[in-house]
Protein backbone atom coordinates (compact mmCIF):
# COMPACT_ATOMS: atom_id res chain seq x y z
CA UNK A 1 0.00 0.00 0.00
CA UNK A 2 2.87 2.64 0.91
CA UNK A 3 3.87 1.91 -2.93
CA UNK A 4 0.23 2.78 -4.62
CA UNK A 5 0.56 6.09 -2.22
CA UNK A 6 4.01 7.00 -3.30
CA UNK A 7 3.08 6.49 -6.42
CA UNK A 8 0.24 8.13 -6.52
CA UNK A 9 1.76 11.49 -4.87
CA UNK A 10 4.45 11.14 -7.89
CA UNK A 11 2.09 11.44 -10.36
CA UNK A 12 0.70 14.20 -8.16
CA UNK A 13 3.84 16.23 -8.46
CA UNK A 14 4.12 15.63 -12.07
CA UNK A 15 0.73 16.71 -13.02
CA UNK A 16 1.25 19.62 -11.34
CA UNK A 17 5.03 20.40 -12.43
CA UNK A 18 3.39 20.59 -16.33
CA UNK A 19 0.51 22.54 -15.32
CA UNK A 20 0.53 25.79 -17.51
CA UNK A 21 1.73 28.99 -15.78
CA UNK A 22 -1.52 31.02 -14.84
CA UNK A 23 -2.13 34.59 -16.73
CA UNK A 24 -1.05 37.69 -15.00
CA UNK A 25 -2.90 40.81 -14.35
CA UNK A 26 -0.50 43.51 -14.12
CA UNK A 27 -1.22 47.25 -12.27
CA UNK A 28 0.77 50.47 -12.62
CA UNK A 29 0.29 54.33 -12.37
CA UNK A 30 0.18 56.53 -15.97
CA UNK A 31 1.31 59.63 -15.24
CA UNK A 32 0.89 62.16 -17.28
CA UNK A 33 3.62 65.08 -17.26
CA UNK A 34 3.74 66.35 -20.76
CA UNK A 35 1.93 69.46 -22.43
CA UNK A 36 -1.05 67.47 -24.28
CA UNK A 37 -3.64 65.03 -22.99
CA UNK A 38 -3.42 61.59 -24.03
CA UNK A 39 -6.36 60.46 -25.98
CA UNK A 40 -5.47 56.74 -26.43
CA UNK A 41 -3.30 54.15 -24.92
CA UNK A 42 -2.70 50.88 -26.11
CA UNK A 43 -0.31 48.07 -25.07
CA UNK A 44 0.71 44.67 -26.66
CA UNK A 45 3.11 41.89 -25.76
CA UNK A 46 6.59 42.83 -27.87
CA UNK A 47 5.83 39.32 -29.32
CA UNK A 48 3.32 40.22 -30.90
CA UNK A 49 2.06 42.21 -33.80
CA UNK A 50 -1.16 43.76 -33.00
CA UNK A 51 -1.90 46.23 -30.28
CA UNK A 52 -4.87 45.40 -28.05
CA UNK A 53 -7.58 47.78 -27.32
CA UNK A 54 -7.30 51.53 -25.90
CA UNK A 55 -7.35 51.33 -22.37
CA UNK A 56 -8.14 54.41 -21.88
CA UNK A 57 -11.77 53.59 -22.76
CA UNK A 58 -14.23 55.30 -25.08
CA UNK A 59 -14.66 58.41 -23.42
CA UNK A 60 -11.12 58.49 -21.42
CA UNK A 61 -8.96 61.16 -21.71
CA UNK A 62 -5.51 61.72 -19.23
CA UNK A 63 -5.31 65.32 -18.72
CA UNK A 64 -1.35 66.52 -18.19
CA UNK A 65 -0.69 66.65 -14.65
CA UNK A 66 -3.21 63.91 -13.84
CA UNK A 67 -2.24 60.55 -13.53
CA UNK A 68 -4.60 57.03 -13.79
CA UNK A 69 -4.35 53.32 -12.67
CA UNK A 70 -3.74 51.38 -15.33
CA UNK A 71 -4.79 47.52 -15.47
CA UNK A 72 -3.37 45.25 -17.93
CA UNK A 73 -5.04 41.73 -18.02
CA UNK A 74 -5.14 40.19 -21.30
CA UNK A 75 -4.15 36.92 -20.68
CA UNK A 76 -0.23 36.85 -21.89
CA UNK A 77 1.77 35.44 -19.66
CA UNK A 78 5.17 37.92 -20.83
CA UNK A 79 6.67 40.66 -19.00
CA UNK A 80 8.00 42.88 -22.00
CA UNK A 81 5.25 44.61 -23.49
CA UNK A 82 4.94 47.81 -26.54
CA UNK A 83 3.18 51.00 -25.34
CA UNK A 84 1.55 53.46 -27.84
CA UNK A 85 0.18 56.89 -27.02
CA UNK A 86 -1.79 58.73 -29.10
CA UNK A 87 -1.55 62.57 -27.95
CA UNK A 88 -4.08 65.86 -28.63
CA UNK A 89 -2.47 66.69 -31.61
CA UNK A 90 -2.69 63.46 -33.14
CA UNK A 91 1.14 62.61 -32.35
CA UNK A 92 2.08 58.90 -31.69
CA UNK A 93 4.83 57.85 -29.06
CA UNK A 94 5.59 54.13 -29.30
CA UNK A 95 7.48 52.72 -26.29
CA UNK A 96 8.83 49.63 -27.05
CA UNK A 97 10.23 47.07 -24.50
CA UNK A 98 8.46 47.96 -21.19
CA UNK A 99 8.58 45.53 -18.25
CA UNK A 100 5.18 45.89 -16.81
CA UNK A 101 6.32 43.31 -14.35
CA UNK A 102 9.12 45.28 -12.80
CA UNK A 103 6.78 48.42 -13.13
CA UNK A 104 4.72 50.58 -10.61
CA UNK A 105 4.40 54.06 -12.64
CA UNK A 106 4.79 55.04 -15.85
CA UNK A 107 5.57 58.77 -16.78
CA UNK A 108 4.90 60.49 -20.14
CA UNK A 109 6.83 63.63 -20.63
CA UNK A 110 7.20 66.06 -23.92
Amino acid sequence: MKTELLGAFAALALVAGVAPAAAQTVEFTLINESSQALHYFYTSPSNDNNWGYDLLGDSGTLEPGYNGNVTIGDGSEECIYDFKFVMDSGAELIEPGIDICELGSYTITD
